[in-house]
């Protein structure tokens, strides 16, 4: 998952690759207490509305969750870190 934009409005403009990117039908935040929740729609081939529900931990710097697989009514549990490329 790539975060390349978001606005104060909730509009966030994300990718998503596995490993080739995938259509991002619908992204938006929002601020919820002292959390960030961050949610992602993909439509595609094998991705038919499958969903990410996010939220920023940032003591540990992660995107962690839950990933709605449409095309099998499955829910998983997922973490994203932070790439950082070595110096």
């Amino acid at each position: 998952m790539e975060i390349r934009r978001y606005d104060s409005d909730g509009t966030l403009e994300a990718a998503y690759f596995n490993p080739r990117q995938i259509k991002v039908a619908k992204a938006a935040w929002r601020r919820q207490g002292e959390s960030i929740r961050i949610m992602v729609e993909l439509r595609d081939v094998g991705y038919p509305g499958s969903t990410y529900n996010l939220v920023y931990h940032a003591d540990q710097d992660i995107l962690a969750g839950e990933y709605f697989q449409a095309a099998t009514g499955a829910t998983y549990q997922v973490e994203f870190v932070r790439y950082q490329p070595m110096r």
